[in-house]
């Protein structure tokens, strides 16, 4: 009896649950009721867009993007009226709109003989129940009015108005800020010899342009047909207007082969089209370019000269907006030598000024110091010069290396092993910075070098060489840009010559202030002191910040927090932040103390953001606010139960399982910016 009632009550319990679960999917409204949205035209140069809400529904106010679906229409900032302050569990405090929200949008119209605009507009809010609608678009046509309307306007007073006192003191209105589409993405492309197409789109900085928007065709009737077009990957971005989407920043090239033409020489109108964004959020309409091209003649395929490289791009494309990585790539396929190696030279001059470089000069000080106060400047020059053209050897043998072994020797940089290397490395830099020790080789290995050298004139060569091998490894990580740059060139042309000695230049660039030291006997090195102990201390927390960043991308978000606070609270309390200040204290002192203090509050913050599970150090106390809104009557946040998956195969056994219903993929790699943002902002 007493198993009957338990298998009685156990069926009534599972049927109420499933009961409640039906009535919670019965309660969503589709987002066109929960959101309805009209528009209309107010004047010939706004549109006004109304969502009416339902009750127990809202929108948040920083969700809202539009864009103009036609070509003669653009759309400028809208004008979003201030909303309501909720805490809320998915983004914190944030301003949302219950019942009615009225967003009016400026447009400017390209073409004044089209009568109608393609809007959409896409939106994201919740349920009060506790359930988010991911983010919506809606689409309306509307007719546009005469833009005659326009002179009634320019009839009025012109008195001056807030936006021309914006303009006056430097802010004024995004309008002007935003590029023609012509200048934000600059299109060109050009024939090889071999008859195939190169094609080319500048990006201006601040601007993208989407993958899988880029169209080729050939628009006239001549005969020719283009092969698939295989773009580079570009960079995954979590877009408003679509998610995650591949992109392209700076510099987008590429080469297209051409699989059917005439015999004879022909004349196309090639048309590439794209579409873009500004990274403020505005998009572009979908455009397109047409540029006029000569196929040479099929006889002539095989006699003229060599094709060139894909990325030769013709004087047309601006290169004054590149970034860093691509100008240095960019001087390198010119295969200038003349100008390639002054430029490195003088690259490597500007990365011996970084706070990486800084522990060199006590490593080859030591060098020196450690032959004895007899020491010639002769000598000590030219052990310098042994420790730079170690560092420089290094270089260049790093750059034949990734010409042998391709551009994937990289990706070798984002290893977790690796990473964790160059963090133990830069802490023991710092803590050599600190005093704890000397940097120099073991006595033992010192002892045989030595003997091994013993013979020599010129001093202990061998044991220099090997230092400066070592030093070259431990800064390869700051050489940045210029260094990545290089790396990239030869990776992908595989010209190891020109990238080996590229490096080999810079090396020397890098070095070239280190020669000082040994020419003047290391006379002009700063004196030991009080003074020179704290910029040591300086440096040595900068490498440590160093250390951090690279152990950002392999650990856990809130032991990230826990690192900068002690960052933080460490030297706070060595600038004494907790000792009582007297009357008499020096206004340095003072603000010594102010920048300790205000170092350790927030190094206190951090650390109660790790304890809450926080992960942004800018936002250390994201999950506090949360938890307190839910803990005063906030709704209840439901997750999606994500299963881990590691292969295409278990990928496919789940959309197989899925029974017809929507999968939700969520990709995350610890090296990944990306993901590791989107765990931040959406966990």
């Amino acid at each position: 009896m007493t198993n009957r009632l338990s298998l009685f009550l156990t069926l009534f319990l599972l049927l109420g649950l499933t009961t409640t679960a039906h009535a919670f999917e019965d309660e969503l409204l589709p987002p066109d009721e929960a959101f309805a949205l009209s528009a209309a035209m107010v004047d010939a140069e706004t549109v006004r867009l109304t969502w009416d809400i339902a009750d127990g529904y809202y929108l948040y106010k920083s969700k809202f993007r539009f864009r103009s679906d036609s070509d003669s229409v653009a759309i400028g900032p809208a004008e979003i009226p201030d909303g309501t302050l909720q805490n809320d569990e998915f983004f914190g405090e944030i301003e949302v709109f219950r019942h009615q929200v009225v967003i009016d949008l400026p447009i400017d119209r390209v073409d004044t003989t089209s009568d109608t605009l393609l809007l959409t507009a896409r939106s994201q809010g919740c349920a009060d129940i506790g359930v988010c609608y991911p983010p919506h678009e809606q689409q309306r046509s509307l007719t546009l009015p005469d833009p005659s309307g326009k002179a009634v306007a320019t009839a009025l007073p012109t008195l001056p108005s807030i936006t021309d006192l914006g303009t006056l003191f430097g802010m004024g209105g995004m309008e002007d800020e935003l590029l023609p589409p012509d200048e934000a993405f600059r299109f060109d492309a050009n024939v090889n010899a071999d008859g195939s197409i190169n094609i080319w789109w500048q990006v201006a900085p601040d601007y993208y342009l989407y993958r899988d928007k880029i169209k080729l065709e050939i628009v006239d009737h001549s005969g020719v047909t283009l092969d698939t077009l295989n773009l580079p990957e570009g960079e995954l971005k979590n877009d408003e207007y679509f998610g995650n989407i591949a992109v392209f920043h700076n510099l987008v090239e590429s080469r297209v082969a051409v699989t059917s033409r005439p015999d004879a020489a022909t004349s196309v109108q090639l048309k590439a089209s794209f579409q873009g964004c500004a990274e403020r959020g505005v998009c572009y309409p979908p455009m397109s370019k047409t540029v006029a091209l000569e196929l040479p003649a099929v006889a002539d395929l095989n006699t003229t000269t060599a094709a060139p490289r894909v990325n030769e791009r013709p004087p047309s494309i601006a290169t004054d907006n590149l970034s860093e990585q691509d100008q240095i790539t960019q001087v390198l396929r010119s295969g200038n030598w003349l100008t390639i190696l002054p430029l490195m030279f003088l690259a490597g001059l500007g990365l011996a000024f970084t706070a990486c470089v800084y522990p060199m000069i006590p490593i080859l000080s030591s060098l020196i110091v450690g032959h004895g106060e007899t020491i010639t400047r002769g000598k000590a020059l030219f052990l310098s010069f042994i420790y730079v053209e170690a560092v420089a050897l290094t270089y260049a043998a790093i750059g034949v290396a990734s010409g042998v072994f391709g551009a994937g020797i990289q990706g070798l940089f984002q290893n977790t092993w690796v990473l964790a290397g160059f963090a133990v490395v830069f802490v023991a830099l710092a803590l050599s910075m600190f005093g704890f020790y000397n940097l120099q080789l073991p006595s033992a290995l010192q002892s045989k070098l030595t003997e091994i050298s013993r013979h020599q004139k010129s001093g202990n060569l061998i044991g220099v060489a090997i230092m400066g091998v070592l030093s070259a490894l431990i800064i390869g990580p700051c050489a940045g840009p210029v260094l990545i740059g290089i790396l990239a060139f030869i990776g992908q042309e595989g010209d190891y010559i020109l990238g080996g000695v590229s490096l080999f230049v810079l090396g020397n660039g890098l070095g070239a202030p280190l020669l000082l030291v040994g020419a003047t006997g290391g006379q002009v090195l700063p004196r030991a002191g009080l003074w020179m102990n704290a910029v040591k201390a300086v440096f040595g927390v900068i490498l440590l910040g160093v250390a951090v960043l690279l152990l950002e991308r392999i650990l856990p978000g809130p032991v990230t927090l826990v690192l900068w606070a002690l960052l933080l609270i460490v030297p706070a309390i060595y600038l004494k932040a907790l000792d009582p200040l007297a009357a008499d204290h020096s206004g340095w002192k003072r603000l010594w103390k102010g920048i300790g203090v205000a170092m350790l509050i927030y190094g206190i913050i951090l650390m109660i953001g790790a304890a809450t599970g926080g992960r942004d150090v800018f936002r250390p106390l994201a999950n506090l606010s949360a938890t307190a809104a839910s803990t005063n009557g906030g709704y209840n946040n439901r997750h999606l139960a994500f299963t881990r998956i590691k292969s295409v195969d278990d990928f496919e056994q789940a959309v197989a399982g899925a029974n017809g219903k929507m999968v939700m993929l969520d990709f995350y790699a610890d090296w990944c910016t990306y993901c590791i943002k989107l765990e931040d902002y959406t966990s």
